[in-house]
């Protein structure tokens, strides 16, 4: 990863923060997307003796995500690799889902996905690099109360294999994970009977971590993942196999 330029979108905080901070560990130059102010994470990451960047982008909207891919490549020089990770959650049964209810939820965690990839493999098609997606064991498994999250995670799974068929000759590289339950702000809000019920559902018997996504995302982009694309990584302790 070092001297690599990576973009991690929802970098701001929870897995997105653990994300970039690993990324920056290993000694590459973060550009961060959010609409969570991220300068705190752009702090510690230059802490670590490498470059950061917040921007301040809805990544829903196309325009907005062009023009801030644009200048990542203007002040850093390049763009090496992709993480989608931003995402939202607005949980319903599908009788009290609300039309808006489902347009924000795949505006945001799919299109998104569609927004960045498309604008940033422009540059990567003269170099090479990597994407990785974040999708969910809800986009593998469906999750009741979930119709619009699952719909979007699943959309990321779909869509990151034919992104891999598409560009693999050209160097460009695209994997998703799938993360179970992990301890962050969003999973904070489930009430505690819920998740004493998915923990005993858990063969590893324990949640997992911001880190335990952002190592996975390591792998896949750095050389130990060089023969890996279209693939979908669980990072779930088991919950689905």
């Amino acid at each position: 990863m070092k001297d690599a330029v990576t973009i991690v979108t929802g970098g701001s905080m929870g897995i997105g923060q653990a994300i970039a901070e690993f990324l920056a560990e290993k000694g590459g130059n973060i550009a961060i997307f959010d609409i969570i102010e991220g300068n705190h994470v752009v702090e510690k990451i230059k802490e670590k003796g490498v470059d950061a960047r917040f921007y301040n982008v809805d990544v829903s909207d196309y325009k907005m995500v062009e023009g801030a891919i644009d200048d990542v490549v203007k002040t850093f020089g390049r763009l090496n690799n992709l993480v989608n990770n931003a995402g939202i959650t607005v949980d319903k049964l599908l009788l009290r889902m609300k039309e808006d209810d489902w347009d924000r939820v795949i505006k945001v965690n799919l299109k998104s996905v569609f927004n960045c990839t498309r604008a940033a493999i422009r540059h990567m098609l003269k170099t090479g690099g990597c994407i990785v997606n974040i999708s969910s064991i809800a986009g593998v498994m469906g999750n009741a109360g979930q119709a619009n999250y699952a719909a979007s995670k699943a959309g990321i799974i779909g869509f990151t294999k034919s992104i891999a068929r598409e560009y693999g000759e050209r160097g460009i590289r695209a994997n998703a994970i799938a993360p179970g339950f992990i301890k962050t702000r969003m999973t904070d809000t489930l009430d505690e009977k819920t998740k004493e019920e998915m923990l005993r559902a858990i063969p590893l018997k324990r949640f997992g971590e911001p880190k335990d996504v952002a190592h996975v995302v390591y792998f896949l982009l750095s050389e130990y993942g060089s023969y890996i694309t279209g693939e979908v990584i669980n990072v779930n302790g088991g919950l689905y196999m």
